[in-house]
């Protein structure tokens, strides 16, 4: 058993394909939602008096609170579309929980590839593939951020440039789909986000299939 970006790719369109209009659906209420979080802190500032300090804080504190909300459900949802793509629903977008978990790792994450963007471009390049599972562990695991910040760089190991051309890959696909007029996007995101959860469950055994040796993940 092997990976590569290839494969995630061609998982993540394959998977897509076998209910269409859904997942372009799920990709809309996702947006929307999204965009709902940006008008309500907006709105919040405005409310308040935008030329305030503390007020741009509060809008700010919950853009943060909502978006995390947000994420942890369109985790949740490609987590089980990976599963189960011929039964998933749009309840699966509901996932408040873990919350706290879900937010430090977030932070953390976003800390590490931050400064090492700053420090040089190289180490923050590593640090978002060593690091780019730990939210997706935390909804699927329930472990804590540190612990799925480890997680990540282990399951990860002997795959760093796997992983790094999966992220150009599925960033050009983004690109791409912005370019056509952002309606290529409602396809776009769902094969990328699928394909990247494929990566994770594959990677981390949790395919059913077993995880991949470390001596196998070392020749690659």
């Amino acid at each position: 058993m092997s990976f590569t970006a290839g494969s995630a790719i061609r998982f993540g369109w394959e998977t897509f394909k076998k209910r269409p209009w859904f997942f372009v659906g799920a990709t809309v209420v996702i947006v929307f939602a999204y965009g709902v979080v940006g008008a309500v802190s907006n709105g919040i500032d405005s409310a308040l008096g935008s030329s305030a300090e503390d007020v741009s804080v509060i809008g700010s504190l919950v853009n943060l609170a909502l978006s995390t909300f947000v994420g942890m459900g369109v985790t949740a949802f490609f987590l089980a579309a990976h599963d189960n793509p011929e039964t998933v629903d749009l309840s699966a977008l509901w996932h408040p929980r873990p919350f706290w978990k879900f937010l430090a790792a977030s932070i953390l994450v976003g800390l590490a590839i931050g400064i090492g963007f700053v420090l040089l471009i190289v180490p923050g390049i590593l640090a978002m593939v060593f690091f780019m599972f730990s939210t997706v562990i935390v909804i699927d695991r329930d472990l804590g951020p540190i612990e799925a910040m480890k997680e990540s760089m282990r399951i990860g190991r002997g795959y760093r440039w796997s992983l790094l051309g999966l992220v150009v890959l599925l960033a050009l696909i983004v690109f791409v789909g912005m370019l056509a007029l952002f309606v290529g996007l409602l396809v776009a995101m769902p094969v990328a986000t699928l394909a990247f959860i494929h990566a994770y469950r594959v990677l981390s055994g949790s395919d059913g299939r077993g995880p991949i040796p470390v001596d196998a993940r070392l020749a690659a």
